[in-house]
């Protein structure tokens, strides 16, 4: 029995099939969409909101595979019923009373179909075209790894942040609170947690001396490189996770601008900033890349990052839904606003200043296709070795030129990354 099935009750069941219903017709990002569910349902605990979240993200993960199973009834109901039956490996005594006897005979039925049979994408639990892109570029076995590996849940990792302690003093204290850690693989800077035990309320996290953020994440900051008394500009901070990294390499010197389209992702920045103890963060809202604020610092800045607008799909670990949601004209969409957001985020550069394009992509459409049109366009930037950069900083990692990681190869999320120095 998993410990998934050990807290496997009735009504837990029937808030899975609630909040599943509610996923697969909504409009919205599934974690957002669960995290609105769990407000209104308060009554559930940690340990219930973890079985619930866990159950219904893995049918987003599976689900082609699944509604094979379910052959002509696709519903939630039967989708959680065929993922805690042949995902999870519970009985028909732990869904007694759950399951109706017509339901037995059919979870029989699906138990019993031969996914090796199936054709590959539907094996693979990709949509047809995203199974061609992928095909397209990688070998016929890295295809299966690399969606066996965009299957698995991710871990939690977490970054230390250095004005505050050492990763060292983090583990102690996270192994004495009776927590799993162990130090990331390639971050200097990062932690994996083995489970995912709730963090908001630890005094690490309170005092600002740890954040939540991806190893993969967590290393292009270090493409950046920083230096103290720079002017350095995080193109796309979002909520502004590498943005407090930046801060904190820079030792919280110089000037670094977190801009962003959209207020409330840097709403979300103001309270992680204050717990982090930066002074040298200032947030921007902006209307667009061609922006007057962009405009005025054009030529003047040490260090760019553009960690670009994209479709996401180097996260499914984290939000399977999204490929089920991206289609070739959205990305298409977003390839050309990329190739924009690049070109206004060289402009600000300065003569032997860097700019580091990246992504959580794996369509080369968004990744070498738009950084090989803004080098034709821009002779002045030449390309740098991300893994000569990472060296140099003591990350040992084969990588190349570029930064290309892989979950089922490095870890982490999956993350593109381009460096280019400005001559």
């Amino acid at each position: 029995m998993t410990a998934s099935s050990a807290r496997f009750s009735h009504a837990l069941f029937r808030h899975a099939e609630a909040l599943l219903s509610e996923l697969l017709c909504s409009v919205f990002p599934a974690d957002l969409v669960v995290s609105r569910y769990f407000r209104q349902h308060r009554e559930l605990g940690h340990a219930d909101r973890g079985f619930i979240a866990e159950t219904v993200f893995l049918v987003l993960r599976r689900k082609r595979s699944l509604s094979a199973r379910c052959a002509d009834e696709l519903t939630s109901r039967r989708l959680l019923l065929a993922v805690l039956a042949c995902l999870q490996g519970m009985n028909r005594r732990q869904l007694e009373g759950v399951l109706s006897e017509s339901e037995s005979k059919w979870l029989a039925q699906a138990k019993a179909v031969k996914i090796d049979e199936l054709p590959p994408a539907v094996r693979l639990d990709l949509p047809d075209w995203l199974y061609a892109e992928f095909m397209a570029q990688y070998a016929a076995d890295e295809v299966e790894r690399l969606a066996n590996g965009l299957n698995q849940p991710a871990p939690l990792d977490l970054r230390v942040n250095p004005l505050k302690t050492g990763r060292s003093e983090v583990l102690a204290r996270l192994l004495a609170d009776g927590l799993a850690a162990e130090a990331c693989r390639y971050s200097p800077l990062g932690i994996r947690l083995l489970g995912k035990p709730a963090l908001s309320k630890h005094p690490l996290f309170i005092d600002g001396s740890i954040e939540v953020q991806d190893e993969g994440s967590q290393l292009l900051g270090f493409l950046v490189q920083p230096r103290r008394g720079e002017m350095i500009a995080d193109f796309c901070a979002g909520a502004g996770g590498k943005t407090l990294l930046l801060g904190a390499l820079m030792r919280s010197q110089g000037r670094l601008y977190a801009f962003d389209v959209a207020e409330r992702r840097l709403a979300r920045l103001k309270p992680r900033l204050a717990r982090s103890g930066l002074s040298n963060v200032y947030p921007l809202q902006i209307e667009s890349e061609r922006d007057v604020k962009i405009r005025r610092l054009a030529g003047k800045l040490d260090r760019v990052l553009v960690d670009a607008p994209c479709s996401g799909l180097g996260t499914l670990r984290r939000n399977p839904d999204l490929k089920w949601r991206q289609m070739p004209a959205s990305v298409a969409e977003l390839c050309a606003k990329q190739a924009a957001i690049l070109a206004a985020a060289g402009s600000l550069v300065k003569v032997g200043g860097r700019l580091v394009y990246a992504t959580c992509s794996l369509l080369e459409a968004e990744n070498d296709a738009v950084v090989q049109a803004f080098l034709a366009q821009h002779p002045d930037f030449v390309p740098c070795s991300a893994q000569d950069i990472l060296a140099r900083q003591g990350i040992a990692i084969d990588v190349g030129e570029r930064l290309r990681l892989l979950p089922h190869q490095h870890g982490t999320d999956a993350f593109y990354a381009a460096v280019m120095d400005r001559r």
